[in-house]
């Protein structure tokens, strides 16, 4: 069963984790107010291979990073621990702010490249796919790997024997 991880209503019917973020992302719009720079959450809550640490990844979508950092600044500046930066991520410039709101760390990552064509939704569809091939017990396991300390392309890369850069090579799978 294939996901739509553009609309968070899959989130509605989710693990009790995955309730209270789309509860938490409703109550302070978050997505309303980062509509315009076409927001996906990726990362592990939406295929539920987070753990206690999980923060909420929001890839955006910039015409223009100055705008978008300002945008930015103005909309969650004010929150906890408020962090923002400039990276290039992948060959690209990328506008990375951090925040912490109910308990929860978001991550904000904005690059010029459209969403549905950046690497953290590739990856997340790619993982996903992987997953519901591999059952419950491989997606247990990728949490275990999780806990001890592995990202979670390397991860994958583990379970799946995958050789060379997992970001890259997983994509490949």
């Amino acid at each position: 069963m294939q996901i739509d991880f553009t609309n968070l209503n899959y989130l509605k019917n989710g693990n009790p984790k995955q309730k209270r973020v789309y509860q938490i992302l409703n109550q302070y719009q978050i997505f309303e107010k980062l509509n315009s720079y076409h927001p996906i959450l990726v990362g592990t809550i939406p295929i539920q291979i987070d753990t206690e640490n999980s923060d909420l990844d929001i890839i955006c979508e910039f015409q223009n990073e100055i705008i978008f950092k300002e945008i930015i600044e103005k909309l969650f500046g004010n929150l906890n621990n408020f962090k923002i930066k400039e990276s290039n991520k992948f060959f690209e410039k990328a506008i990375i702010s951090n925040f912490e709101l109910e308990n929860f760390q978001f991550e904000i990552f904005g690059q010029k490249i459209p969403t549905n064509k950046q690497y953290g939704y590739l990856h997340m569809l790619t993982e996903a796919r992987i997953l519901e091939e591999k059952g419950e017990e491989f997606r247990l396991k990728i949490i275990d790997l999780k806990k001890k300390g592995f990202k979670t392309e390397p991860a994958f890369a583990k379970l799946l024997n995958i050789k060379g850069d997992p970001f890259q090579e997983l994509l490949k799978y």
